[in-house]
């Protein structure tokens, strides 16, 4: 099967490449899946968007990386769980508690519920069992915040599918080695 590769910056748009340029500063680099999403100039500036604006959403960083471990995992997505490993452990989750996340399985009652709702969105194609969406909403989220966690859920599958298109290097440590 012929796959996408990591671009050069000239081989994108001008637009793309301003984006680039944008996350490098931010970042400090310009991750490889970022640089392959960019041969696309609207995926990229859609996606970084909806992320940015997911981010301000109700949810805390460190549950935000929580659902990206979870559903990353469920498609093993190598790239994914190795970035999201290094996040997850620098907004304050222990090497240990990342596995646990990967494995559906908290101490946090709050983050369990999160957790196990997001694996069985991406699991069961968004037909989730409806006892797992009242545990959702007795534990205290509105349903703006099922609507969030459903955007988190998409834009980390965004993510993985490319990456299972690519032939994307991970270019930072892989989550194993954490």
């Amino acid at each position: 099967m012929k796959t996408i590769q990591v671009p050069i910056t000239e081989e994108v748009s001008p637009t793309s490449q301003i984006l680039f340029d944008q996350i490098k500063k931010k970042v400090g680099k310009l991750p490889n899946l970022y640089a392959t999403i960019g041969y696309s100039a609207p995926a990229l500036k859609g996606f970084l968007e909806f992320e940015a604006s997911l981010n301000t959403g109700m949810f805390t960083p460190k549950e935000r990386e929580a659902i990206a471990l979870i559903v990353s995992e469920v498609n093993q997505c190598a790239y994914c769980l190795a970035a999201h490993t290094i996040l997850a452990t620098s907004k304050g989750f222990t090497k240990a508690q990342t596995l646990d996340i990967r494995r559906g399985e908290t101490n946090d009652a709050r983050l369990n519920t999160i957790l196990r709702l997001a694996k069985s969105i991406v699991e069961n194609q968004g037909h989730v069992g409806e006892d797992l969406v009242d545990n959702f909403f007795a534990a205290g989220y509105p349903q703006a915040a099922l609507v969030e966690l459903t955007g988190l859920v998409a834009i980390r599958i965004f993510t993985n599918y490319v990456y299972a298109l690519t032939d994307v290097p991970v270019d930072f440590p892989a989550a194993e080695a954490l």
